[in-house]
């Protein structure tokens, strides 16, 4: 199904019982709602999953460069107002971190309790985003997304293969999508805001991410009080594809424990 937002309309697919409690999934840049495939049949048959494409992403609209975080987080914000959600726990990686802690930020009728996966409340150093604009305005998208996998995933998962479906959907990414993404993560400094959450919260990383590393994932969770910590080994920046089960169960003890299943 598709919702608008402003002049776009994002793509998201729901799952689970209408009157399950609502577990809302955002992926990383570059990827799209199919991150979960493998996670999706794992999770509790109570819950309400909502999956929502970003925008410029999947099956989204993709509308033209610059993107801004204000303007991705409300693309999810006005899913969850049409599909009447309320009290959900928002899991993001990545990209959907960010968003997934700006809509707690905002919106905490809307999110009741947050897991971040392989995120930070700041990630990166504007000339870092910058690089990777050039990069993809010079037509080395491509290239790009080859170097991203190096550090996404590490040598075992490469050896079998698991990178390649998202390695696909990186370069199959419209270029507007990844650099408007890459400008929104820019500017973007959760700190502040991040520090004065009060929600349970789970912060979840890949040992093996070079990407965000472990460290830093600690350090953002570390901001919200009371916040748990569980670090997947063999496991990069997309446990969700290399450590599925893994994943789901790190999730779903989560989900337990809170009493939102």
């Amino acid at each position: 199904m598709t919702f608008p937002s402003g002049d776009i309309v994002l793509n998201t697919e729901v799952s689970g019982p209408k009157i399950g409690a609502p577990v809302v999934l955002l992926h990383c840049m570059g990827g799209d709602l199919r991150v979960w495939d493998k996670v999706l049949p794992l999770l509790p048959e109570t819950n309400h999953v909502i999956r929502v494409d970003l925008r410029g992403h999947g099956l989204s609209s993709c509308p033209p460069a610059p993107y801004s975080m204000g303007g991705m987080i409300r693309d999810v914000e006005q899913v969850l107002e049409r599909l009447r959600v309320r009290d959900a726990v928002v899991v993001g990686i990545g990209l959907g971190g960010m968003i997934a802690q700006g809509l707690a930020v905002k919106r905490l009728d809307q999110v009741r309790g947050l897991v971040l996966c392989n995120t930070a409340a700041k990630m990166g150093h504007p000339p870092h985003w910058q690089a990777m604009i050039e990069d993809i305005k010079a037509g080395r998208q491509d290239d790009l997304a080859q170097r991203f996998m190096q550090i996404w995933f590490h040598r075992a998962a490469r050896a079998e293969g698991l990178h390649h479906d998202i390695q696909k959907t990186f370069q199959s990414t419209a270029a507007d999508a990844l650099m408007g993404a890459f400008q929104a993560l820019m500017g973007s400094d959760f700190y502040t805001p991040t520090s004065g959450l009060r929600l349970q919260s789970l912060g979840i990383s890949g040992a093996e991410d070079r990407f965000v590393p472990p460290d830093l994932m600690r350090e953002t969770i570390d901001l919200i009080p009371g916040s748990e910590f569980a670090l997947l080994h063999k496991s990069g920046h997309l446990p969700p594809v290399d450590q599925p089960d893994a994943f789901a169960k790190t999730l779903t003890g989560f989900l337990k424990r809170i009493g939102h299943v």
